[in-house]
């Protein structure tokens, strides 16, 4: 039976439905947001296992969606969706209190381990991701499963 109450905060239906489908034997509840004072408020006022947050969600301080969220409550386990696979932009996601980053395009496929490895207190990068590091020569952050 699901136990988990996580957060979506995306603002494109599509993959709003792409991810209840995903989550739906996992999530108790799965609470879904598309501004920030509704983000704000969840993050605040809920008691949530998890955070899934496009990194794109507008943020009216122009700050990292992960930075407001650590702002906003330290203790909190967040995941990063995106479409962008810059390595420095992942690095900045993990700096400010990211546990987990996610490609949209590969979330299909990743997003259950993602969510699974951070729940258990880990951290979780798309593969594509990581490999580019390496190629980077970037400190590579291995996906958790």
């Amino acid at each position: 039976m699901p136990t988990k109450r996580i957060l979506l905060a995306e603002t494109h239906p599509a993959f709003v439905g792409v991810v209840r489908l995903l989550l739906r034997e996992m999530a108790a509840a799965l609470l879904m947001v598309a501004d920030e004072p509704s983000l704000t408020e969840a993050v605040s006022g809920t008691r949530l296992d998890l955070v899934l947050a496009d990194l794109s969600f507008p943020v009216s301080s122009g700050e990292n969606i992960a930075r407001l969220l650590q702002r906003l409550n330290p203790e909190l386990k967040a995941i990063m969706l995106s479409v962008h696979d810059d390595p420095s932009v992942v690095d900045e996601c993990f700096a400010a209190g990211a546990k987990g980053f996610v490609l949209k395009r590969t979330a299909s496929t990743n997003l259950l381990a993602a969510v699974e490895a951070v729940l258990r207190g880990g951290t979780y990068i798309s593969p594509a991701i990581a490999l580019k590091h390496k190629n980077e020569n970037r400190n590579p952050i291995a996906p958790q499963q």
